[in-house]
């Protein structure tokens, strides 16, 4: 029998130490963003640095799906 993807997600966090620094840069980007979002006027180095959260909390993103996609072809 298959996995979900929440079990297969729960299974890579368990065993796999760069998937959970991948689930961990991702968390990081997010709380940095929303404490950004907070402010009630961004500079223009705020600006930038959003923007910049932004691009790599995607690639981490993206590369948590793709491993998630890879373990569940694999049938882990």
């Amino acid at each position: 029998m298959s996995m979900t993807l929440p079990q297969i997600r729960e299974q890579l966090l368990s065993h796999d130490a760069e998937f959970q620094q991948l689930v961990f840069e991702h968390s990081r980007y997010e709380a940095q963003l929303k404490q950004l979002s907070q402010t009630p006027y961004l500079s223009s180095e705020d600006i930038l640095l959003q923007a910049d959260l932004k691009k790599m909390k995607l690639r981490v993103k993206d590369e948590i799906e793709r491993r998630l996609a890879q373990a569940s072809k694999s049938g882990t």
